[in-house]
């Protein structure tokens, strides 16, 4: 398969991409996980996006493009990808679909994942990650507590992030709605958006799973 994966925070983008990893070996691929091995990679790309993040600004759209572009060529590509949370903007949406054209690669097709923002709030405000930067084990004190307040994983605390606070999560909200949702309208408008209602991941993962078998 080759999909991308739209929706706000906390629509279970990651989740949904995971479980569809197991589906026909299609790889999952995040900007977040592409800057993180670039930069422990010591590349030339990483170097400079390095810069940028210490200062704490946003890698600009031309590095993550070419990032992407290597990414998208390597042999595990092969099988399929889901590209989990990119495009956030509709410039990066017609920089990658420029890019996809030159390697030759067609998308199956968008999934928009739709959840209340009720359902939004329950699922981060729970949320718990690891507090060991090269673990980020996700928990959820409902569904998934860390035993102890400890990750099993690596024995660290768990902790909730600062931008999963319910003041923080409005603006998130927000800022996607101004920023992202955008998307909807110009894959819908391309004609590959297909709009699947996300409350629990495994039924999205086998609505997915039909509408790719067809």
């Amino acid at each position: 398969m080759r999909i991308i994966l739209l929706g706000a925070p906390g629509a279970g983008k990651g989740t949904v991409a995971k479980l569809l990893t197991d589906f026909d070996g299609s790889v999952q691929i995040s900007t977040g996980d592409i800057l993180r091995s670039e930069v422990r990679a010591g590349t030339d790309l990483g170097k400079e996006a390095k810069e940028y993040m210490d200062r704490g600004d946003l890698v600009p759209d031309a590095i993550i493009m070419k990032m992407m572009e290597g990414r998208l060529q390597e042999p595990d590509c092969r099988k399929g990808f889901i590209l989990d949370g990119f495009p956030r903007t509709i410039q990066q949406a017609k920089n990658l679909g420029e890019l996809l054209s030159r390697l030759q690669v067609r998308l199956d097709f968008v999934a928009n994942l739709e959840v209340p923002r009720e359902v939004v709030l329950d699922r981060l405000t729970t949320r718990r990650t690891c507090s060991n930067p090269a673990c980020q084990e996700i928990y959820n004190i409902k569904t998934k507590p860390a035993p102890g307040g400890k990750c099993e994983k690596c024995g660290s605390p768990v902790v909730q992030r600062d931008d999963e606070t319910e003041a923080a999560i409005l603006h998130r909200l927000d800022t996607y709605t101004k920023k992202t949702a955008p998307l909807v309208d110009f894959y819908r408008k391309e004609g590959i958006l297909r709009d699947f209602v996300s409350v629990s991941s495994a039924e999205t993962v086998q609505a997915i799973k039909r509408e790719l078998l067809g």
